[in-house]
């Protein structure tokens, strides 16, 4: 660390490619827009060990369908959501983030059950606006059981399901 008369201080630092993925956005926030990150290959070097990415799980749809906003606002009480009301969803789709650590898989094709009893007030419902994340924010989001699927039209994350057999398997 070197400190200099501007009030800058430069930080070097030698650190594993995989290391870097989602340092950025945490420098760029911590320094409040200010850092600049510079980095340039070093050497190849043994395994640093585990690098952890996140302690929250996924919101996971659990059916293929189309998202309506009754299940959403049920869901998005779980935590952040990544889609919003009449997205096409599929089994294993990764539709949000989950407010506590492990996976939660959501039912968000669910519709509201029709009755025969008319109701004099409609109830409207107010959802959050969900995440839009770039191909960059999804690779860093994603954990080692987890894909990124990139289509010209969308880019979605799933669970991997070779993964999840393998993991059984065990």
């Amino acid at each position: 660390m070197f400190s200099r008369a501007e009030g800058t201080t430069l930080l070097k630092y030698k650190i594993p490619t995989r290391g870097l993925l989602g340092l950025r956005n945490a420098i760029l926030t911590a320094s409040r827009g200010t850092a600049i990150l510079n980095t340039i290959f070093d050497s190849y070097g043994p395994w640093a060990g585990d690098i952890v990415t996140r302690d929250q799980g996924s919101l996971v749809a659990f059916e293929d369908g189309s998202s309506t906003s009754y299940a959403i606002a049920s869901s998005q009480e779980r935590g952040q959501m990544f889609i919003g009301p009449g997205t096409e969803v599929y089994k294993g789709q990764i539709v949000g983030i989950h407010q506590r650590p492990g996976d939660l898989s959501l039912n968000v094709c669910k519709k509201k059950a029709a009755t025969n009893v008319r109701s004099n007030k409609e109830q409207t419902v107010v959802l959050d606006t969900p995440l839009d994340y770039s191909l960059d924010d999804c690779i860093e989001y994603i954990q080692e059981d987890e894909l990124v699927e990139v289509t010209p039209s969308s880019i979605r994350m799933c669970k991997n399901p070779k993964f999840a057999a393998a993991k059984k398997s065990r």
